[in-house]
């Protein structure tokens, strides 16, 4: 793997948020949108419930943040192939010498910037505007982030095999994938709360232990291991099933000329 080349991917994808800025709107304005939904939401239960409610539903704040970790993930490498289609630069990507390894691997890196600007933009807007502080996790929040980062870097690989599979008729699987899985996966709710036949399948996400465990956290201040080694194995299982996926679909798509087809529709 050559980060020289991961590096140059990554700049050009950077340069398309230079040169047009308003793609940074999808980076800020949709998430401050949730977050302002799920901030006046949680303020008006507040005041009309009592004092021990109200300071459980905070966590629909922690969990919007954490949640938005996920989503911006999945999107950094499924929009990041996108990007390549709409902009006609896909075939030009993969005649050159690039790995694919390097391809997901500057897609990742591209993930991963998209979550530190959409996180430190809510965390300072839900602090400030409903005095809620991501951080009171403490060094909680950093195994949160990396499982729920990597679980969507998975994803991200499998909407993007998706796509490659379906073409671009199946481009509305970049936005969708992520919300196929989030009833299943306790963002706001906890998984005694749901139908017995419904938790078993729950907990076959990674990111269910992780909501857990941050409901637990702030409540209690402490967290069961066991959470997170949960979450640590299933994502090494997705990443390496998606890693997968994307390989053998995007051989496939190689070797029946539809990379081509697909890359100039």
């Amino acid at each position: 793997m050559n980060l020289r080349i991961i590096s140059a991917l990554v700049m050009r994808y950077l340069f398309l948020y230079s040169r047009t800025p308003m793609r940074l709107v999808e980076l800020i304005f949709w998430p401050l949108v949730d977050l302002v939904v799920w901030g006046n939401v949680t303020v008006f239960i507040q005041k009309n419930s009592d004092a021990k409610f109200g300071e459980f539903i905070l966590f629909f704040l922690g969990a919007m943040i954490l949640w938005d970790i996920l989503f911006r993930a999945q999107q950094g490498v499924a929009i990041s192939f996108l990007e390549d289609v709409w902009t006609r630069n896909l075939l030009n990507v993969f005649v050159a010498p690039v790995r694919t390894a390097e391809y997901l691997g500057a897609t990742f890196v591209v993930g991963f910037l998209r979550i530190l600007v959409t996180c430190c933009v809510m965390s300072l807007v839900s602090y400030v505007g409903y005095s809620f502080n991501i951080f009171q996790l403490q060094w909680w929040l950093i195994p949160f982030f990396l499982n729920l980062m990597v679980f969507g870097w998975a994803l991200g690989m499998i909407s993007t095999a998706l796509i490659l599979r379906w073409g671009q008729a199946a481009e509305s699987l970049a936005w969708a994938v992520p919300f196929f899985i989030q009833p299943a996966v306790c963002v706001f709710y906890p998984v005694k709360d749901m139908p017995a036949w419904a938790q078993p399948i729950s907990w076959c996400f990674p990111a269910t232990p992780i909501f857990e465990g941050m409901r637990e956290v702030m409540k209690t201040g402490v967290l069961n291991w066991n959470h997170l080694w949960l979450a640590a194995g299933l994502n090494l299982i997705y990443l390496t099933l998606a890693g997968w996926l994307f390989v053998w679909v995007l051989n496939i798509t190689r070797q029946r000329g539809l990379l081509t087809k697909f890359a100039t529709q």
